[in-house]
């Protein structure tokens, strides 16, 4: 069966991957079934150098076509901030972390608090110098206050209008079928069923 790494120590999101390939005849490789303890940095200033960056140099290191995934919290107020630098935002983490994105909009009324999550796969293979891109967003508003105890990162603060409720109100199965992580596994799934069509690696 044709193996497929996917670039992470995250064993959540292998399985969720896992989920969205399911039929395709993969068999999922994270980094840690391969003993890959090298770190990848992300020295891009966008979401596709990041996600290249690690799927060539994952790639290159194991050997099998590889997915590499940057994703990321864009507000238009700020300019798309926070952007690559999401996850280290204001140089803190956690709830101060909301603090702090809640201070750069602090007077913004809720119209203007438009914001989406963007998610960006890379996918590359041996053999091959093209990097396929699939993206993936998810839009909203930036909320007033954290709402939910579900999710992670920015979720009690992004609220989705279609939905009524803040990511972190969400259920993780409603969360994962609309996110912007899914949107992109979804797309990714067309090139990986392309590639064994074209014989794979």
């Amino acid at each position: 069966m044709p193996e497929l790494l996917i670039a992470t120590h995250n064993a959540g999101k292998l399985r969720e991957f896992a989920r969205l390939f399911d039929g395709l005849g993969l068999t999922l490789r994270s980094l840690d079934d391969l003993g890959i303890t090298t770190d990848i940095e992300e020295t891009g200033t966008t979401f596709h150098e990041n996600a290249r960056l690690k799927a060539e140099g994952y790639m290159q290191l194991s050997g099998l076509p590889t997915l590499a995934d940057d994703s990321g919290l864009e507000v238009a107020a700020l300019n798309g901030a926070p952007g690559v630098y999401s996850a280290r935002y204001g140089g803190v983490t956690g709830l101060a972390q909301l603090e702090y994105l809640l201070k750069q909009m602090e007077g913004m009324p809720f119209h203007e608090r438009l914001a989406r999550f963007v998610c960006i796969i890379a996918l590359a293979r041996p053999g091959s110098t093209d990097v396929e891109f699939v993206e993936g967003t998810l839009p909203g508003v930036i909320e007033f206050e954290p709402r939910g105890s579900g999710g992670f990162g920015y979720d009690p603060l992004f609220y989705v209008v279609d939905e009524d409720k803040t990511l972190a109100e969400l259920t993780p199965e409603r969360k994962n079928e609309i996110s912007h992580r899914a949107a992109a596994a979804r797309a990714a799934r067309v090139v990986l069923a392309r590639w064994q069509t074209e014989g794979w690696q």
